[in-house]
């Protein structure tokens, strides 16, 4: 699972280190976080193509993915794209897609983020409803609260393979795995620029904090950061057996 994609940075470090990753650790599944890819904010089918053509094998979004209007008619499509679960019914798109034989589930949170539907009752309503054979379930947490996202990967543990948190661009190091089996983590983090504030300049981040006022965000530039979690899952039972940090660093060069 690779953490935020900001911008064309982004998009850069994940071609420049996924081939090696997946090379070297064997991967049988790529999901990367991609609400950010475009421009800092929102996702394009191009955006999504390049991190599709490097080795990813599903997107996961958040409360950005409207940001960039072109990308809705794409979302009920053939790409394996996916906007929150517990979105309000009639939003475009789909919460839960299985790829390569894992399920993999996109939630966002409510605390601090936005009115949305439960996503505890929501993802309660996908696994009563699944087949009983969906043994290896993946679940992108897109939340702001720590709280929140503690409490549900205390939820579903023993009930889904993984709980990995997404939104903050700021990677924790509680990546373990729950009594029942479950792998958790409550950010994964960016995969962006390092001298940033979350990804973008930090000029213009600062100054609204200064003023108050609206400005417009440009994503920051220099050396990139690659935040990625590694889960590996039993697939006969659906438990999580390891999860581990990855981290790369090295120059934007674009």
């Amino acid at each position: 699972m690779i953490g935020d994609a900001v911008g064309r940075p982004g998009r850069r470090a994940v071609q420049k280190f996924l081939p090696g990753l997946c090379h070297d650790y064997e991967l049988s599944l790529v999901i990367a976080n991609g609400e950010n890819c475009a421009g800092g904010i929102g996702i394009t089918s191009d955006t999504a193509k390049e991190l599709f053509d490097c080795g990813v094998n599903v997107i996961t979004t958040g409360n950005h993915v409207w940001a960039k209007k072109e990308i809705i008619p794409y979302l009920d499509g053939e790409l394996p794209i996916l906007r929150p679960l517990n979105f309000p019914p009639g939003a475009p798109g789909r919460g839960f897609l299985e790829v390569k034989g894992a399920l993999i589930v996109n939630l966002i949170g409510r605390v601090f983020i936005g009115g949305f539907d439960c996503p505890f009752r929501a993802i309660d309503c996908l696994l009563s409803e699944i087949k009983a054979d969906s043994k290896v379930i993946i679940v992108d947490f897109h939340a702001e609260a720590t709280s929140e996202k503690v409490a549900m990967g205390k939820y579903l543990d023993g009930r889904v393979s993984a709980v990995l948190g997404t939104h903050t661009h700021v990677g924790t190091v509680d990546a373990y795995i729950l009594p029942k089996g479950t792998a958790y983590v409550t950010d994964v983090g960016m995969v962006g620029p390092v001298d940033s504030v979350i990804g973008v300049d930090t000029e213009s981040a600062i100054r609204s904090f200064l003023t108050g006022m609206p400005h417009r965000f440009f994503v920051g530039e220099g050396t990139v950061v690659f935040d990625a979690v590694l889960v590996d899952v039993d697939e006969a039972t659906g438990k999580a057996v390891s999860i581990q940090r990855i981290q790369r660093r090295g120059d934007d060069e674009g």
